[in-house]
């Protein structure tokens, strides 16, 4: 005699069976008839408390790789030398082989991926940004777009593309420190690249610059609030418009430290800021004139002045 599994609502035997969700479920009434448990989470990695590994898939899928991390490589040159004689020669000839069987565009990526992760280190970007820029460089090499163009040059561009995109504040010389492309070249690929694939990237804003460079230069948590409120009205005055970000947002730091007795050279605050001590004055000049705090700035200087002699004495 067998035994046929019936709905316990409509005693329908028309049952099916859910493989993603692992149900039972009839498929006259609807009712879930049993569930079997199914493993959806993530792999586990480490060790449990008595030694044994739980770790069963392997390391995780990264974007930053090649191959996702999915090829099974012969091994690293200095491990190969290790084995003996034979096995040697035998490995050695497994890693040339497999070096020649790869397409170019493998090579490609596996420079280029390299690089990518040396440049996204040096800027200290996070994990987020990086997947980004390597989704994006994916994107180009496909399309053929690299041609002509140094694999550097591409790359810098790609990350400056993705640290737009997430509004994380670095800039072309910062880039161009990092990854030893010139600037100009940096932003030429750039804008190609956001051209061609049709990217959509907001205007970078000086606030995204106050917190970086306020934390670089010891800055008080008043002085930065004060150089958002500067920022606020240069907005309102139209001063932001047809200036780089990066030299609003030092001048605004600038005022605002010296508004709270933070003296601070503009020498120091250029360097921090990737710009010239010249930016940092035309804009400085600029921000007094139109904000009118040509005034305030002088009587704190003279409550300085007064203060220093009263601790002389």
């Amino acid at each position: 005699m067998t035994f046929i599994k019936r709905c316990p609502e409509c005693d329908s035997i028309n049952l099916t069976y859910d493989e993603q969700r692992g149900e039972v479920i009839c498929s006259n009434c609807g009712l879930v008839v049993e569930e079997k448990m199914v493993d959806t989470g993530q792999e586990m990695y480490g060790k449990s408390d008595s030694g044994e590994k739980k770790g069963r898939g392997g390391a995780p899928l990264s974007i930053q790789k090649f191959d996702k991390g999915l090829t099974t490589n012969v091994g690293e040159i200095s491990d190969i030398y290790k084995l003996e004689g034979g096995a040697t020669r035998k490995f050695l000839r497994l890693k040339k082989w497999q070096e020649r069987v790869s397409t170019s565009i493998e090579r490609n990526l596996r420079l280029a991926m390299a690089e990518l992760r040396r440049v996204a280190s040096f800027l200290n970007l996070p994990t987020v940004v990086r997947d980004e820029a390597a989704r994006i460089y994916n994107f180009v090499l496909q399309r053929g777009l690299v041609r002509g163009r140094s694999m550097e040059s591409v790359i810098a561009a790609c990350i400056y593309s993705a640290c737009r995109s997430y509004d994380i504040p670095r800039t072309l010389d910062e880039i161009s420190n990092a990854s030893d492309v010139e600037r100009k070249e940096i932003g030429r690929t750039y804008r190609f690249i956001i051209r061609k694939l049709g990217i959509k990237v907001t205007p970078s804003s000086p606030k995204d610059y106050i917190s970086r460079f306020g934390s670089i230069l010891h800055l008080s948590p008043k002085t930065l609030n004060d150089a958002l409120k500067i920022l606020k009205k240069a907005e309102t005055s139209e001063l932001t418009s047809g200036r780089g970000p990066a030299g609003i947002a030092a001048a605004a730091l600038y005022v605002a430290a010296l508004l709270n007795n933070e003296k601070k050279t503009q020498r120091e605050v250029a360097d921090v800021a990737g710009i010239t001590e010249v930016t940092i004055r035309n804009r400085y000049k600029e921000l007094l004139e139109k904000l009118e705090l040509e005034e305030k700035i002088k009587i704190k200087e003279a409550e300085s002045r007064i203060s220093k002699g009263k601790k002389k004495k």
